[in-house]
């Protein structure tokens, strides 16, 4: 892949630190996708027009129709991919329940403590928000 190929391949993802009852929401990568079966934050790509926390409760309704508020930023993640790089946008996010109605995007989902995050095999972009959150814990 060229340079210009590259850039063009630059993604803002919004990726959501959703915290209910004093546990954090991590979701597994369906089968067949790419990063199939590692671990995330979930969230999702910008679209036009949108702000990266507009994305993130849009993401979280369409993907598991959870409704959540969203809060501070907290840090971003550059990682390059072989299918192009990926901005990752943290942003802290709180829910009233951990009731999960679908799981349209996911394996599985869990609601686990930070420390507990270690654990699971992360997608390369994940990595350092989880090293950020242990540094804070």
């Amino acid at each position: 892949m060229n340079t210009a190929e590259k850039i063009k391949s630059v993604r803002d993802v919004a990726a959501g630190l959703i915290m209910c009852n004093g546990l954090i929401l991590i979701a597994q990568r369906k089968h067949g996708k790419s990063l199939e079966y590692k671990w995330e934050f979930p969230g999702g790509k910008l679209e036009e027009g949108e702000t990266l926390q507009e994305c993130l409760a849009r993401e979280m309704m369409e993907e598991m129709q959870l409704e959540i508020t969203v809060g501070e930023h907290f840090v971003d993640s550059a990682y390059d991919y072989d299918f192009g790089t990926i901005i990752l946008h943290a942003y802290w996010a709180t829910c009233n329940s951990r009731d999960i109605a679908v799981v349209n995007e996911h394996e599985q989902y869990k609601w686990v403590t930070i420390e507990e995050l270690p654990q699971y095999d992360f997608a390369p972009a994940d990595k350092p928000i989880i090293a950020a959150l242990l540094r804070q814990a």
